[in-house]
């Protein structure tokens, strides 16, 4: 008798199905989770992944499979992602051009790059690869998921603004919905360079915010309020007291003495919940310079307007809304979820004396954000809220699928400019239209015109 032939190693490289190669990766992850040291510290990542190596190694050798070098890392990598991270969603969180991350299903991973929509090649394996991941996310929060509790609302370690909602309430499997947190928040340079506001307007928003006006950021979802917050949260003097109040904590002040305030759920019980509106009011008892509230939405909002019109001036925010006008009625709307039965022109009037400054922002067609109006709330005139538009975005057209157009001055001299003159901060006249070449000649012989 011959001797018995040994056994060839199975050569999958370049014939891998998906299958075949999510089979194998799912039978490795599994004895590598048997083996695994229960005890070993998950923080420790660094020695996880060394063991994580160690067996991997192992059990490809023992399974007798040669893998390609690529093959084998990418392998490595995604199960280092499933044990220590965050499955197939961890290098989409890696790749700090994604901004969003939408999952729809466990088949169906969305991200949104540069302002547009691409569809990727990430699945999960199933709904129940997917839920778990979403587990990982919401359990070290305290939060839950189940028929019970189908909707929740968390944060990643990094700040990035989680959603999650499932069957019965979607109707395609566990939904997830990832804002990303951008790791150095963007400056007032960075959007002048993504043309989301010109440098005329950045000396007009320092001036406003100096000279402590009352703003409201408006727009739809996902054009860049809560950015532009920021970035005009940088002009707020170093030696004021900043309280911030938010739903899911995203601002990035780095100014020294800030409270930050969060809204709190309520537990599993459905106690223990803090509203964004008892923050508002308590934000109030602790001596703050300025209130910052990430966003109104609700009953808050005449809180937030009684600061503005007790002394707290320097008050931002942000609302959804479609347009400046739009954003003042939805202000009313929302004073009048706060149970305050009030005649709707002690409202109106309430809210005219209360803001200074409207900036709305809109996302165009190509994807990109832009600030596309600053108006001014001059006061009432009868039943009706006075507005004057001071910048408006004009397009001029498209060229090769980009918007082309910019925010212009209207020639309009704001009201609130004798309270920007009073705090001693002078405003260039080319801020608001006038010729910018002509004013620097001006500047160096004011005879010679």
């Amino acid at each position: 008798m011959g001797r018995k032939a040994k056994p060839q190693p199975r050569q999958l490289s370049g014939i891998f199905t998906h299958d075949a190669y999510q089979k194998l990766k799912a039978k490795i992850q599994e004895k590598l989770i048997a083996e695994l040291d229960s005890e070993m510290d998950l923080s420790d990542t660094d020695e996880v992944r060394r063991s994580i190596e160690a067996i991997y190694t192992a059990a490809l050798a023992e399974e007798n499979i040669v893998l390609s070098r690529a093959e084998r890392r990418r392998m490595l990598e995604q199960i280092v992602a499933e044990i220590l991270g965050y499955g197939p969603l961890e290098p989409l969180l890696q790749d700090e051009t994604i901004t969003e991350i939408m999952v729809n299903g466990p088949k169906d991973i969305y991200i949104e790059r540069g302002g547009k929509i691409y569809k990727t090649n990430y699945t999960f394996e199933s709904d129940e690869h997917l839920l778990r991941i979403i587990d990982r996310i919401i359990a070290p929060l305290g939060r839950r998921l189940d028929e019970g509790s189908p909707m929740v609302d968390a944060r990643l370690p990094d700040g990035s603004r989680v959603n999650a909602v499932i069957p019965p309430i979607s109707l395609v499997g566990p939904v997830l919905t990832i804002r990303k947190f951008a790791r150095d928040p963007y400056t007032a340079e960075d959007l002048i360079a993504f043309g989301t506001i010109p440098s005329e307007f950045v000396e007009f928003l320092k001036a406003c915010v100096e000279a402590r006006l009352n703003i409201v950021i408006s727009g739809a979802a996902s054009t860049g309020k809560t950015t532009l917050l920021n970035v005009a949260s940088t002009f707020i003097p170093p030696d004021e007291r900043i309280i911030t109040i938010e739903d899911a904590a995203e601002l990035q002040l780095k100014q020294e003495h800030v409270v930050p305030l969060e809204y709190r759920p309520p537990n599993i019980e459905g106690k223990g919940e803090i509203t964004i509106r008892q923050l508002v009011i308590n934000a109030l008892r602790m001596r703050p310079d300025r209130i910052i509230v990430g966003e109104v939405r609700g009953g808050e909002a005449l809180d937030m307007l009684q600061a503005m019109n007790t002394g707290h001036d320097g008050s931002l925010t942000t609302v959804h809304s479609n347009s400046p006008r739009d954003t003042l009625r939805r202000l009313e709307t929302m004073v009048l979820m706060s149970g305050v039965n009030l005649p709707l022109r002690a409202i109106r009037e309430f809210i005219a004396s209360a803001i200074d400054l409207i900036i709305h922002l809109e996302r165009l067609r190509d994807g990109t954000r832009k600030v596309v109006a600053a108006t001014e709330v001059q006061g009432m005139e009868e039943d009706t809220i006075v507005t004057q538009d001071i910048f408006i975005f004009k397009q001029k057209g498209i060229r090769r699928g980009k918007v082309v157009g910019e925010l212009r001055p209207t020639g309009m001299r704001p009201k609130f400019m004798d309270k920007i003159e009073a705090a001693g901060i002078h405003l260039p006249p080319y801020v608001f239209g006038f010729d910018k070449e002509l004013y620097e000649v001006y500047v160096r012989n004011p005879d010679g015109l």
